[in-house]
């Protein structure tokens, strides 16, 4: 084992391998993670209470009245969320001639985001009202994958490397 010691960072290397033991005030113990936020065309409301059921936690919803918003109906959703989750995600109704969320060549991935019992029933939720692109199931490389694009034109990724 080797040490090395900056400012910024305590390093320790394990045969080789990097690993952080301290992490200096400017420099944060996980990585940043962006956090997708959809504009969908009325349905806010509708997507982030779903999530929250099949995710867990609850849905955060703000009205465009509660932001002062007049460019759309009162009761639509200017920012929306999930907290006490496992799964971070945004969410809002578009107003006036602003473009609602459409994924192409992306997909939302939750792989090894939790035990595989958790991610076949989060896919069997979302499945629900949804296009299933390609069902869970094993791969060839040993591990479980499936694709689905949900009912608010969402693409999931859904996977796990072994069973429970």
């Amino acid at each position: 084992m080797s040490r090395v010691a900056t400012p910024a960072v305590d390093l320790i290397a394990v045969r080789g391998q990097a690993l952080f033991s301290r992490v200096g005030p400017w420099l944060h113990r996980r990585m940043a993670q962006p956090t997708p936020y959809l504009h969908l065309p009325g349905t806010a409301r509708e997507a982030l209470t779903l999530y929250a059921d099949v995710f867990g936690g609850r849905a955060q919803l703000h009205t465009f009245e509660e932001f002062g918003r007049t460019d759309g109906p009162a009761d639509a959703i200017a920012h929306g969320y999930l907290v006490d989750g496992p799964v971070s995600l945004f969410a809002a109704d578009v107003a006036g001639d602003e473009a609602p969320f459409r994924a192409e060549g992306l997909l939302l991935s939750l792989l090894g985001a939790a035990p595989a019992s958790t991610l076949r029933t989060w896919f069997a939720r979302l499945a629900d009202g949804a296009r299933v692109v390609d069902d869970l199931q094993l791969r060839p490389w040993g591990a479980w994958d499936g694709q689905l694009v949900d009912r608010f034109g969402v693409p999931w990724l859904i996977g796990y490397e072994h069973e429970d």
